[in-house]
Formats: structure tokens, C-alpha cells, sequence
């Protein structure tokens, strides 16, 4: 048994985030959203309290209060924003932070990796489902009205597996290894809590200068499966002027979010529509950055940006409502931003995309989508879906 199995196997509340295994004993702190309830429970020492109604608030006041050297690790969930249009999450709590009291380094060398060369040829089906059909068309009509320049239609799968959360990510890990992975777990009566996330795409870097970066992912499509057909589809990506309009209105909405919380003048795109390659996709990808104003905080600053723009599309608001009508289930987890924040003012937190969630119950749930604009075919963006979710299902079969 590996280092990690034994603490997920002894620790109900423990973490792995990019290099560092944590986890807690049973007098440490963790908290948990549900935005059902509008409630925010601290759990400690077997006991639930409920301290709040805002998790980016009671966050806030627990690093404030808490040790200087304290690290905060674990998720915020789409509906985490009780002033945004987004419906509870009703498998598992809407957010859950954690600070635990150990910390190790447990390094996997594939696991940070962005990959190269051509893997095995991943396509989706293009037959879209009907409930998809009638989301797109309701979405189109939104676009044509002059609602939103861009809408990320999303659409929730949920599998039977036999494995249990540690053997899965281990599995996603191998499968999909992605800049973002980690794995989460909460297993805590009333808040129970495994997110899996294989993913490549950055929320936000608050570095110890106080310099905030994001780099919002809009433009996919799968690797070759020969070195030609690979390059090929890189070049596609690259130039395609679908994907570089969807990632330019997506930086375009992140400027503006930057700009609300950083000095004037800081707020700048040092990389803009880069493709990079992982194992099993290339994606293009957009730098943004700035440098945050004296007296905006770290948590201030991750609410102000949340959900990620790529996520929603723009503008922001009004693209959510739309979202909110037309997508059939919840988003739960996916969506939100999963990472570590720390007393001293840094963090780093990805997007949840490419990830699994479960309540330990059999049952595995994910989420899948992209941008869809006036330009978008039906058939086309849900083959999308379907190979984004490829990696992810083949982690969870018996095979």
C-alpha cells in the first residue's frame, strides 16, 4: 500500500495537491458550504457548527484568525456564490476547505507533466443527444438576441464503478496527468466529499509579490494519432478563427475581472492563445496577469474572479442566468476552483474540469462541455464533450 492509500484509508479528511499529501487529526479544522441551506459548518473534534452563510467570508476569517504558517486546502463549488445564478449541488457540499496539521512532500513524476507526442485517437460520437439539441438551440437563440457573445453549455454524466476514490484517481492520474491533479477527501457524516480532478487549467496563482495570474483554457481538440495528424490539429487549433474568437472574449472578460481587483496599469496578457499539448489534447491557452491593490485580500480577490470566466462565458452574469435555464442538472463541483490557500497570502487553484466527484456510494459523476457561439454546430461541440470525458470514463471501467 502506497503512502497515499494508507492516509486515505486512515484519514477522513486528508488531501493530495500537486506535490504535498495532507491531512488532518480529528481536532483540526475543516469547513463545509451548502448553499441549499445557506449554511457554513465547521467541523472539529466530532463536532458541527454552523459559523456562517458565505464560505469565501468564514474562509477568509479562519486564515485571519488561525496559525501564520497555515495552509487551506480543498474546493469552492460552481453555486458557491450566493449573489450568482447557480442551484445547489445535491450529491455532495457546495465547498469544503480543510487545514490540516500534517504535510508531506509525496512527489509522482508523471504527474505535473505536460506531454508531447501523439496518444490514441479520441473521438466522440456525433450524435448529439436530445436534451443537448434542445440546450444548444435554446443557447443559440440567446446569442442571436444580443444576451451573450459566448456560452459554455455544460451537461452532467454519471457512471457505476466498483473501485473506490483512491484506486480511481490513481488510475485518472496515470490516464489523464494533468498540471492541476489532485485528489480530495472528506469523509465526514453529513459533508461527505471525493473530488478527483485530472485538470490542466489554472483559476488563479497568487504568488508571495502579490501578483495574481489566471490562464483561462478556450479551444480544444484531440492529439493524432501520427506525428502529421498531430501537427495538424495543432496548427487548427492555433489559427481556427472560432477558437481564437471563444478565447479572446474570454480574455477579454478576465481583464476586466483582474482590473477590479488589481492597481491600474498591472493588468496585462503576457501569453495570448498558446497552444500546449498534454497527453490527451491540445488546448489553447491565454496568460493573464496582474498585481492586486493593498487592500484587497486573497480571498477577496479568488470570489471576485469566481466561477472562472471560461467557464461561463460573457458577459459573466447574464450568461450565467442563461446557464441556470438551460442546463438540466446542477454543476456541483465541476466548475468551481479546487486548490490550496495559504495565511501568508499565496495560493494556487485550478479550474475543476476533467474531474470526477462521488460520495463514495458506487456512483461517479463528471461534467463535460465548451463554448458555444453564433458560429457553433450542434454536432460538432457535443463530439467535443465526449472525448473530454473519454479519459475520465476509461479511469472508472472494469477493464
Amino acid at each position: 500500500m502506497s503512502d497515499f492509500e494508507q492516509v486515505v484509508a486512515t484519514s477522513p479528511r486528508c488531501a493530495w495537491i500537486g506535490d504535498t499529501l495532507a491531512w488532518l487529526e480529528p481536532d483540526d479544522i475543516s469547513i463545509s458550504y451548502s448553499a441549499s441551506r445557506g449554511e457554513v459548518t465547521r467541523h472539529t473534534a466530532g463536532r458541527a457548527e454552523v459559523v456562517g452563510d458565505d464560505p469565501f467570508a468564514v474562509l477568509e476569517r479562519e486564515l485571519a484568525e488561525g496559525p501564520e504558517d497555515a495552509r487551506w486546502y480543498g474546493y469552492f463549488g460552481y453555486a458557491s456564490r450566493s449573489d450568482l445564478p447557480a442551484s445547489p449541488d445535491p450529491h455532495q457540499p457546495d465547498a469544503v476547505w480543510m487545514r490540516p496539521s500534517h504535510r508531506e512532500s509525496l512527489v509522482v513524476a508523471h504527474r505535473n507533466a505536460v506531454l508531447g507526442g501523439p496518444q490514441l485517437t479520441i473521438r466522440g460520437t456525433r450524435t448529439a443527444d436530445s436534451a443537448y439539441v434542445e440546450a444548444f438551440g435554446r443557447v443559440q437563440e440567446e446569442l442571436h438576441a444580443g444576451n451573450s457573445y459566448e456560452v459554455n453549455l455544460t451537461h452532467r454524466v454519471e457512471v457505476e464503478s466498483e473501485l473506490d476514490p483512491a484506486t480511481a484517481y490513481l488510475r485518472l492520474s496515470e490516464l489523464n496527468p494533468a498540471p492541476y491533479a489532485g485528489f480530495l477527501q472528506h469523509d465526514v457524516p453529513g459533508a461527505r466529499a471525493w473530488l478527483l480532478s485530472s485538470s490542466p487549467e489554472r483559476y488563479a496563482l497568487i504568488t508571495a509579490d502579490r501578483t495574481i495570474e489566471t490562464k483561462p483554457i478556450k479551444g480544444t481538440t484531440p492529439r493524432g494519432t501520427t506525428p502529421e495528424e498531430d501537427e495538424a490539429a495543432r496548427v487548427h487549433l492555433a489559427t481556427d478563427p472560432k477558437f481564437r474568437s471563444e478565447n479572446l472574449m474570454i480574455v477579454d472578460l478576465l481583464r476586466n475581472d483582474l482590473a477590479t481587483v488589481c492597481e491600474v496599469g498591472t493588468v496585462t496578457v503576457p501569453g495570448l492563445m498558446q497552444v500546449e499539448s498534454y497527453a490527451a489534447v491540445h488546448q489553447l491557452v491565454s496568460t493573464v496577469r496582474g498585481r492586486l491593490r493593498p487592500e484587497v485580500s486573497t480571498v477577496h480577490a479568488l470570489r471576485n474572479l469566481f466561477p472562472a470566466g471560461s467557464m461561463t462565458g460573457a458577459p459573466k452574469l447574464r450568461t450565467m442566468q442563461i446557464i441556470d435555464a438551460v442546463e438540466a442538472t446542477p454543476r456541483g463541483t465541476y466548475a468551481g476552483a479546487f486548490g490550496w490557500i495559504g495565511a501568508d497570502g499565496r495560493a494556487d487553484l485550478g479550474v475543476v474540469i476533467r474531474s470526477l466527484t462521488t460520495s463514495n456510494d458506487g456512483r461517479y459523476r463528471l461534467g463535460t462541455g465548451g463554448g458555444i457561439t453564433v458560429a457553433s454546430d450542434a454536432a460538432e461541440e457535443w463530439a467535443e464533450t465526449q472525448w473530454k470525458a473519454e479519459r475520465l470514463l476509461r479511469a472508472l471501467s472494469s477493464r
